[in-house]
């Protein structure tokens, strides 16, 4: 985990130049931390950006006490996965870590809700679109079987075509990463679901 230690610590130094209390915590990979219009976008749940470069769900779970724990949200939205099984990871396994990134949470601040944006399909990751679509079938079950408190939002399908294929007007070049457009489909997702916890 020493390759992350640059971007948790810019985290760290952020989270102490903060002026506010933040009650909504994006966390996750490039997804979110790319995300620029995000504190924008979330204003009024008073929102921080909790992501960084490259990071894994396994990250997510390492990282937790340093980056998440020192905060007091009403709630948490997660983004990550993808670098996991990216990196040749069995969806399987990206499961295991996201049951132990929930663990942590229920520890750490109770029921309150947690939200995982499912991986979203990309081109560049075409060759591993089984695991992908594998690894979001396990969590939305797992979700739904304990059901309390958490959710799974939904991007996957609407980021695709009737064809089942990713659309690229809501990635960057690189097929990878979201555009602008993208993220205002994010948006209006994510908007959607803090409104029925929220209301």
């Amino acid at each position: 985990m020493v390759w992350y230690e640059n971007e948790v610590q810019r985290l760290e130094k952020e989270r102490s130049e903060l002026t506010y209390d933040p009650k909504l915590l994006f966390y996750g990979s490039s997804s979110i931390r790319l995300w620029e219009t995000l504190n924008d976008d979330f204003a009024d749940y008073k929102p921080v950006n909790l992501g960084f470069g490259g990071s894994t769900l396994a990250a997510c779970d390492w990282f937790f006490d340093r980056l998440v724990a020192p905060f007091h949200p009403n709630s948490i939205i997660v983004y990550a996965g993808d670098n996991d099984l990216g990196d040749g990871r069995h969806p399987e396994e990206v499961f295991i870590f996201f049951q132990q990134l929930v663990a942590r949470t229920r520890r750490q601040f109770g029921d309150i809700p947690l939200a995982y944006i499912s991986v979203k399909p990309s081109i560049s990751r075409w060759n591993i679109v089984d695991s992908i679509r594998y690894c979001n079938k396990i969590i939305e079950e797992e979700i739904k079987r304990q059901a309390d408190h958490l959710t799974f939002i939904n991007i996957y399908n609407r980021m695709t075509d009737n064809a089942g294929y990713p659309k690229r007007e809501f990635l960057d070049p690189d097929g990878l990463h979201i555009n602008e457009k993208g993220y205002a489909l994010w948006k209006g997702i994510v908007r959607q679901y803090l409104s029925t916890i929220n209301p």
